[in-house]
């Protein structure tokens, strides 16, 4: 009966599947698992608690003779007073001219719609003779898109649960049920559609969350399991002993995070399956050390290591600090598309026969010619900056090398597990001995000119400021300070006291890496730039972020802009120009000036965009849910991959009779199927 059409059902014609279809709804199952958006709650309260506007249930004796009157095409009024607490309250009911005759003075009657405070009036929206039988009636609501009433859709479903409720079996185990005291599938399911009871309908909502996080955690935890046993990689023997004096020999101490993200990675090395981790590390937490130890103990395997990056700036910063950690003990070299093809051709000579034992690069990493003798692990730093693809071809450039991505951007623990439940996750929340935290104010633009004299006090004391623009140039749609602007504005400020400089994405990538150097060495006091310094740069003497417009930025880049600076044991100041006419941008403001916990913003901006924006809609790889809110209930996203884990890890689908319909119902899935196959 499930997989059967709509139209199976009585009262469904052709003409409504076909409006059913524009709801994507072309079966029976896909009818009642197509649940209401939002129910409207109709409370019997006194006339005095009613809010102006909201839904209300009123109960009275009907006090004067219903008036009809016609309208427009075709349109009707029907209007009648009805005593409600001796007070008398004026009804309106449109277009249904046929309740005239059930409206009888003297009668009671139960009126249900959108209250008017101001004029005593009640638009209905349902009419019965009598008194209520309960207190509260829910009324469920449907996403129709003006498809269908929401009246006929509930008839509809009505039908289909009465023609179905033999077919709707139980999926989830009796232990699950019982220890999460979940109510069954189908009771579950008439209660989405008809609830008996606020009561009711919070604990039906429970267990369909319960469920679909259930079930997508279990895809997860089979596709993590299926990519183990069928990537099985290379166990990497290197030598403990020399990366423990490496370690040792550092010029500070490892925070305890980085230590344990560390011990994951060569855990990982050590199997026979190869790694896939995320390792996460708020702006500045040091997880370039990390990834270089994890390099240098793979070329102690007589290994070779790749490190990708997005941008050629930040290539050049890692193949810099590269060298002077390891570059006494290891053959390190530098591959983008600027390298000329002299050098180019020498370089992909010394990666073929191993003399190069790391090579850093750009996309230039992955091109055919790109040969690799024995690459074993590799890096891919800010890996949301790369497609799928690319990181494939780098990863398929060695026999399942060992794959470490990073990332800068805090990512909120209910999006990782569920955006990446197929990774191992490495996190790094908490910042080197001895850097003091960033001071970040708000101010208005009418303090533009204090901040450029406060500016120019710290670059008498030698150290250097970004000024960060959103646009580069002028746009007649919004009405934002541009970099080139602001450029000249400082140059007339400072005259000649202090040198600015500019950067760009629409420099050619000379002018940028000249730039870059001048402020790198000092040569320019003050960067105005766009957001190309977001990721990655490392100015020790860079003491000030100023951002301009920052309400026109989200909370993860304002905070990664802030992260350019605070990388020295010198004081720090980031501040934020910003006039936000709205309550988010406002919100966003206060909440960068009250944590530098990048954790902490990711969640608000979480709660702030949702899920989708927070990655962006095309590539966020998110799952849509019908019920479920990754933040709303993150703790029973917890608690379902939690037992996913266990399911699968203690082969419960095959082992245990009772997770059979678990198992049948994942078969069914053909997308997870063809990536099992």
């Amino acid at each position: 009966m499930l997989k059967e059409r709509v139209q199976s059902l009585k009262g469904i014609g052709e003409k409504v599947e076909q409006q059913l279809n524009e709801l994507n709804i072309y079966t029976v199952e896909d009818l009642i698992f197509y649940f209401p958006s939002r129910y409207n709650f109709f409370e019997h309260k006194p006339l005095h608690e009613l809010a102006h506007g909201e839904q209300a249930t009123i109960v009275g004796k009907v006090a004067s003779e219903p008036v009809l009157s016609y309208f427009g095409h075709r349109q009707s009024r029907l209007a009648f007073t009805l005593m409600v607490e001796h007070i008398a309250v004026r009804a309106v009911i449109f277009n249904r001219a046929f309740l005239k005759k059930q409206i009888i003075v003297g009668e009671m009657a139960t009126l249900k719609g959108k209250w008017d405070a101001h004029r005593l009036q009640l638009t209905v929206q349902t009419f019965e003779r009598g008194e209520p039988a309960q207190t509260t009636e829910i009324d469920p609501i449907y996403p129709l898109k003006n498809v269908l009433t929401n009246y006929r859709f509930q008839q509809f479903v009505k039908t289909a649960l009465e023609a179905i409720h033999t077919s709707i079996k139980e999926i989830l185990p009796i232990n699950y049920l019982t220890a999460y005291k979940l109510p069954t599938r189908f009771s579950a399911l008439k209660t989405m559609h008809v609830p008996e009871s606020p009561l009711h309908l919070k604990h039906a909502r429970r267990r369909f969350i319960y469920e679909e996080f259930l079930l997508f955690q279990l895809k997860m935890q089979l596709l993590r399991q299926h990519k183990r046993e069928s990537e099985r990689g290379q166990a990497q023997h290197y030598e403990p002993l020399l990366i423990q004096k490496f370690i040792d020999e550092l010029p500070f101490t490892l925070t305890d995070a980085q230590r344990k993200a560390l011990n994951e990675i060569l855990a990982d090395m050590k199997s026979p399956y190869r790694m896939n981790r995320l390792l996460q590390g708020d702006v500045g937490s040091g997880k370039t050390i990390v990834a270089a130890i994890s390099l240098y103990a793979s070329v102690t395997a007589s290994k070779q290591g790749a490190l990708m990056v997005p941008t050629e700036i930040l290539a050049e910063q890692h193949y810099e600090s590269l060298k002077q950690l390891l570059g006494h003990k290891i053959n390190i070299a530098l591959l983008t598309g600027s390298t000329k093809e002299k050098e180019r051709r020498e370089i992909l000579q010394q990666v073929a026969n191993q003399t190069i034992d790391l090579l850093i690069g750009t996309h230039a990493l992955i091109q055919k010619d790109v040969e690799f003798a024995h690459l074993g692990f590799v890096v891919i730093d800010e890996q949301h900056r790369f497609g799928v693809e690319q990181r494939r071809t780098l990863r398929q450039k060695g026999f399942q090398p060992d794959t470490l991505f990073m990332t800068a951007t805090p990512i909120p623990r209910t999006l990782a597990i569920t955006a990446f439940g197929d990774m191992d996750i490495s996190v790094i929340n908490e910042l080197p001995k001895g850097r003091k935290q960033v001071q970040t104010y708000w101010v208005k633009d009418n303090m533009f000119e204090r901040v450029l004299n406060f500016i120019k006090e710290r670059v008498k004391q030698g150290e250097q400021a970004y000024v960060v623009c959103p646009l580069i140039e002028e746009s007649d749609k919004l009405d934002i300070q541009n970099a080139l602007d602001v450029y000249e504005r400082l140059q007339q400020f400072y005259e000649n006291d202090v040198n600015v400089g500019l950067l760009h994405g629409q420099l050619h990538s000379k002018e940028k890496e000249a730039t870059m150097q001048q402020f790198t060495s000092g040569k320019v006091d003050v960067l105005v730039s766009t957001t190309v310094i977001e990721v990655g740069v490392n100015v020790p003497q860079a003491t000030i972020m100023v951002i301009y417009d920052a309400e026109r930025f989200g909370l993860a880049q304002l905070h990664q802009l802030r992260g350019r600076v605070g990388r020295s044991d010198l004081q720090s100041y980031c501040i934020l120009i910003a006039d936000p006419k709205g309550d988010t941008g406002k919100e966003r403001m206060r909440i960068m000036t009250s944590t530098n916990d990048g954790f902490e913003l990711a969640e608000e901006d979480l709660k702030l965009r949702g899920p989708g924006d927070f990655f962006g809609h095309k590539q966020s790889g998110l799952p849509e849910f019908k019920v479920a809110d990754m933040i709303r209930d993150y703790r029973a996203l917890e608690t379902a991959r939690k037992d996913a884990i266990d399911i699968v890890t203690e082969d419960l689908l095959n082992r245990d009779p009772d997770y059979l319909p678990l198992k049948t119902l994942l078969e069914s899935d053909a997308s997870l199927q063809q990536q099992l196959d």
